[in-house]
């Protein structure tokens, strides 16, 4: 880059840091402005209807909001259901949770296996994929190489533009099937052309679920316990589907009410995940753990560890945010049950792993923060540990690297998002246009002679 143009780029700069100064927050206020689409006590604004899945978290009385213990629904079942029956029949369960998702009910026996059969058969990418359009182009960011593999499938695809529900159907279960390969193939990129280290490509195998296979796909050995395969399971039936108003679900309506292909809007929901607001979350929390770890000396010592969560939300200490991360919810208040399934299985393996100790420090702080934020704040707002708290701590438990905690993920949503996107498809009809109010004044135009 020439020196001219780095000196224009810092002119250029300038003039649209002063143009975009930060809006005057009355202008909000008088304009009724819902900002990120919410309204002042935190709701969501009501943009569309769904059947697929429902956060509840609070209930709605006389306009005031009273908190209940959350609940997640998956087409109308909690998602503890779920869970429970997966447990008693000693089997994997995410993939009844995709199917159930993707078809609005339960399947039977002989539909499950059919269903676990097909998309164990669909696991291995096209020919020539692999080292076409991941190794070539490795990425130091394994969601940015995810949202490629998926547009690159678009070139892999001889109906990619049909828009028939049957063939989006059949995109769908082709993306939910590979994901798992995508980012693992990824991972073994990154760990080859950016930290120096080998790289192993192995083969899926279709009769193992989508946890035993990306446990077998990212590790040199390709060994993995039932017990470490049981919680991946439950992480990835936990993160499936969270209604149609989070972030990356609400982009899948967005990008599909266009009536563009399925590549396209899927790939658009990866990118949104990706952001540290959103899919990033986990991330920050072991972040603060790793600071708390190596601040607070004596573990197991409630006192000390209350002192350093104020200090975290007084700014002194950590990234002087003053935020707790993985404590609160846009939705949940009382309890988020994602954490807390999560939290009891996380249990199960840390006992396994021999990592009580900090398991115990895990849950000091998850009933410690909300008391230290509730005497800082000065404030009633009922405030929960969210699952990113321990989904990190899982992923940690299980050695997987961190680079892989957002595209696993990214993993299990693409259940939600396909199951929202043939419902915006079949239901939806028009094209999301929200409004945005201009409130920069006319100025008069300067012809290019008289500019200074």
């Amino acid at each position: 880059m020439s020196d001219c143009f780095e000196n224009l780029i810092v002119q250029k700069l300038a003039l649209l840091t002063e143009l975009n100064d930060p809006i005057n927050p009355s202008l909000y206020q008088t304009y009724d402005v819902k900002r990120g689409l919410r309204y002042a006590d935190g709701r969501g604004v009501l943009v569309g209807l769904t059947q697929i899945g429902d956060v509840i978290g609070y209930d709605v009385i006389n306009g005031e909001k009273i908190a209940v213990p959350g609940k997640l629904i998956y087409r109308g079942y909690d998602v503890e259901d779920l869970i429970k029956d997966t447990a008693t029949h000693k089997e994997f369960g995410f993939e009844q949770t995709v199917y159930l998702l993707l078809f609005g009910e339960l399947p039977n026996r002989r539909q499950l296996d059919e269903f676990k059969s097909y998309l164990g058969s669909r696991r291995v990418l096209p020919e020539n994929f692999t080292e076409d359009m991941i190794m070539k182009a490795p990425s130091p960011d394994i969601m940015n190489k995810l949202a490629r593999s998926v547009l690159a499938s678009y070139s892999y695809d001889s109906q990619a533009e049909e828009p028939g529900v049957a063939n989006i159907l059949r995109q769908c279960i082709d993306l939910i099937a590979r994901f798992s390969t995508f980012a693992a193939y990824a991972y073994q990129a990154k760990r080859r052309y950016y930290d120096g280290k080998s790289m192993y490509i192995h083969n899926p195998v279709p009769e193992l679920s989508t946890a035993e296979n990306f446990l077998r796909l990212i590790r040199p050995d390709k060994q993995y316990s039932l017990l470490e395969a049981e919680v991946l399971d439950l992480a990835l039936i936990l993160h499936a589907e969270h209604g149609g108003g989070n972030n990356s679900t609400f982009s899948i309506h967005v990008v599909s009410s266009t009536d563009t292909d399925t590549y396209s809007a899927i790939a658009a929901a990866v990118g949104s995940l990706k952001g540290r607001r959103h899919g990033g979350a986990n991330m920050k929390v072991m972040e603060m753990m790793d600071d708390i770890k190596a601040n607070v000396r004596h573990w197991d010592d409630r006192d000390e560890i209350r002192q350093y969560l104020r200090r975290i939300v007084r700014k002194e200490v950590f990234d002087h945010t003053g935020l707790i991360y993985g404590q609160g919810h846009a939705v949940y208040t009382i309890s988020d049950p994602r954490a807390i399934l999560l939290r009891d299985k996380a249990a199960e393996l840390a006992q396994e792993k021999g990592m009580m100790v900090e398991y115990n420090l895990y849950r000091a702080i998850e009933e410690l923060a909300p008391e230290v934020l509730a005497e800082e704040k000065k404030g009633d707002k009922k405030i929960c540990t969210n699952v990113d708290f321990y989904s990190g701590f899982v992923y940690t438990m299980l050695n997987i690297p961190r680079e892989l905690y957002t595209p696993i993920f990214a993993i299990s949503r693409i259940a939600g998002w396909t199951a929202h996107r043939v419902e915006e498809v079949i239901s939806g009809g028009r094209i999301y246009r929200p409004a945005y109010k201009n409130v920069l004044e006319p100025r008069v135009f300067v012809p290019i002679e008289q500019r200074k």
